[in-house]
C-alpha cells in the first residue's frame, strides 16, 4: 500500500480493499523500519493515528465519509498540535507540547485525514537543507549521500520513500518546492493568504505559506482543497471562496500561453537541471501550449530583499522565545538578563542566531530606512514583474533549484546555501502561488519544475502540472528504498 497515491489509496478505502486502520498499521510498521536510515520524522504519534482510523473506518460505515476519511499524512513540526510536542526542530522548543490545534491541523481532523506524526526540518524553518534541525539532518530517500531540501526536508523525504502518502510542509522563501524537486515529489506554495497561518509557529510572517507535499498534482490538489479558506483567526487570511481543485485537472492546455523567464536560465544553472528543465517544456509544446521568453528583470534584487527582509520579522516573531513565558531556560540564571542571554543562546542554533542577529541590525535605529525599508520598496518592484508578465502569459516556467540535491555538508558557506533558493524567493515575495513537480533527473537525483500562476492561480497550475503528469511518469519514479517491502 505503500506504493499508492494519496487518490488510489482513497479509491481503495472506498471500496473495501482494506481499512484505514490496515492502512495506518502498515505505514507505522514501515516508519520504524525505514526512517532510521532517513530521520524524517521527529514525533510519531502512532496511538493517536490509530485511534484516529478507528474514528474514520466507523464513518465510513455510517456513510459519512468524505475525500480524505481514513488516510494518513505527516505534518511538519511547525504546526502546534494539541497534546504533541511541537518543536520546530529547536532545541528551543525541545519540551513543547502544543496546547491546541493550527487551522491546517484541525481542517484536515475535520476532514478524516490521519496524522502518522511530525516531521523534522530546519530549526524554525531557516534552512535549504534540513541540516539545521537540534534533531540532525534528514537524508534524501534517493541517495542517503545527499540532503532532502529544507526546511521541510522531512515531509519531502517522508513523502518520497513511502513513510506516507502526503504531508504539509510551509514555504517562506521556497521551503515546499525546492524540497519536493530534490526528492522527486509535487509540492504546491498556495498564494498568500490562501491558507491560514493561524498555529503556524512563524518565522516571516509576510512570507510564510503552508501547502501540501504529495506524489501527484492530483493529491495536492485533494488536500489544498481542505486547507485553503478564510479563518477569523488570521488577519492575513483572505476572505476568498475555495473551488473545487479537483474538478478542471483534466482541462486541455491548448492554447496555454509559457513564459520563460531569462533571467532563470543563465549562469549558475546546471547544464542537466536546465536541459530536464526545456525537455519539459517540449512536452507541453506537444501538449498545445506554446511557449515565449519573459523577462523578470528585478529577479538579481529577490535574494538581498529576502535576506533583509525575512530575518528582520524572524527577528521580531523570535524574541517571544525568551525562556520565561515557555521554551528552553538556562540553569541557574543569576538574574533576568542572564537568564535571557543564555536561554537564548543555548535554545537556538547558529543559522536562526544569524538570521536574528541580521534582523536585529537591519531594523535598529539609523538602519532601517536603508535596509528594510529599501528592501521592501525592491519587493513592490519584484510584484510588478510578475504581474506585467501575467499581462502575456498565462504561467510562468523554470527550474525549481540551480542544481540537484547537493551533498550533506557540500554547503558550509551561508551564502552559497541562500543561492539554493534564487528561483524560489521572489515568488513568496510577491505572494503567488508555485508548484514543483518532479522532471527527470541530474547525475541521478531528481529535478523539478517550477510552474507559477498570477494569485490565487492553483486551480490553473494544478491543472497545469497534472497534464505533465498524465502525460510524462517522472512523479511515478521511486528511490531503491521506497521499493523496500520486507
Amino acid at each position: 500500500m505503500h506504493d499508492k497515491t494519496l487518490t488510489e489509496l482513497a479509491a481503495g478505502l472506498a471500496a473495501g480493499e482494506f481499512s484505514s486502520r490496515e492502512l495506518t498499521q502498515s505505514l507505522l510498521a514501515r516508519i520504524e523500519r525505514l526512517d532510521g536510515s532517513l530521520n524524517s520524522f521527529i514525533t510519531v504519534t502512532g496511538e493517536q493515528a490509530l485511534a484516529a482510523a478507528d474514528a474514520a473506518d466507523a464513518a465510513r460505515a455510517r456513510g459519512e465519509a468524505g475525500p480524505l476519511t481514513g488516510l494518513p499524512l505527516a505534518l511538519k513540526d511547525i504546526f502546534c498540535t494539541r497534546g504533541v510536542k511541537t518543536s520546530c526542530g529547536s532545541r528551543m522548543l525541545d519540551t513543547f507540547t502544543a496546547p491546541y490545534d493550527a487551522s491546517v491541523v484541525e481542517r484536515l481532523a475535520a476532514a478524516g485525514a490521519v496524522s502518522l506524526g511530525k516531521t523534522n526540518m530546519d530549526e524554525f524553518a531557516m534552512g535549504s537543507s534540513n541540516e539545521n534541525s537540534f534533531y540532525g539532518p534528514v537524508k534524501n530517500p534517493w541517495d542517503l549521500a545527499a540532503v532532502p531540501g529544507g526546511s521541510s526536508g522531512g515531509s519531502a523525504a517522508a513523502v518520497a520513500a513511502g513513510l506516507v502518502p502526503a504531508a504539509m510542509g510551509t514555504d517562506t522563501g521556497g521551503s515546499i518546492r525546492q524540497p519536493a524537486a530534490f526528492c522527486g515529489i509535487t509540492g504546491l506554495k498556495p498564494t498568500y493568504g490562501r491558507v491560514s497561518r493561524y498555529g503556524m509557529i512563524a518565522y516571516a510572517s509576510s512570507l510564510d505559506q503552508a501547502g501540501p507535499m504529495a506524489r501527484s498534482a492530483a493529491d495536492c490538489a485533494q488536500l489544498l482543497g481542505a486547507i485553503a479558506g478564510h479563518d477569523l483567526r488570521d488577519s492575513t487570511s483572505v476572505a476568498r471562496g475555495v473551488p473545487d481543485y479537483s474538478e478542471g485537472l483534466d482541462a486541455p492546455l491548448s492554447g496555454l500561453k509559457i513564459g520563460l523567464p531569462r533571467e532563470y536560465f543563465g549562469d549558475g544553472l546546471s547544464p542537466e537541471v536546465e536541459g530536464a528543465v526545456r525537455e519539459a517544456i517540449r512536452v507541453y509544446e506537444s501538449l498545445g501550449a506554446t511557449v515565449r521568453e519573459v523577462s523578470l528583470p528585478h529577479t538579481h534584487y529577490a535574494i538581498p530583499a529576502y535576506y533583509v527582509i525575512a530575518p528582520a520579522e524572524a527577528s521580531s516573531n523570535l524574541s517571544r522565545f525568551d525562556g520565561v513565558r515557555f521554551g528552553h531556560r538556562c540553569e541557574a540564571p543569576a538574574d533576568l538578563i542572564d537568564l535571557y542571554k543564555r536561554s537564548r543562546a543555548e535554545g537556538f542554533g547558529e543559522e536562526v542566531k544569524r538570521r536574528i542577529l541580521i534582523g536585529t541590525h537591519t531594523l535598529s535605529e539609523g538602519f532601517f530606512d536603508a535596509y528594510y525599508k529599501q528592501a521592501q520598496k525592491v519587493r513592490r518592484l519584484i510584484r510588478q514583474d510578475f504581474l506585467d508578465a501575467f499581462e502575456e502569459v498565462d504561467v510562468l516556467m523554470g527550474p525549481a533549484s540551480p542544481t540537484p540535491a547537493f551533498d550533506l555538508g557540500a554547503n558550509k558557506d551561508p551564502v552559497s546555501m541562500y543561492l539554493q533558493d534564487i528561483y524560489t524567493i521572489a515568488v513568496n515575495l510577491a505572494g503567488i502561488p508555485g508548484i514543483s513537480v518532479p522532471a527527470g533527473f541530474a547525475g541521478g537525483r531528481p529535478v523539478g519544475l517550477q510552474i507559477l500562476g498570477t494569485h490565487f492561480a492553483e486551480a490553473q497550475l494544478l491543472n497545469v502540472a497534472h497534464q505533465f503528469q498524465q502525460a510524462t511518469d517522472w512523479h511515478l519514479r521511486r528511490p531503491a528504498l521506497a521499493e523496500e517491502t520486507a
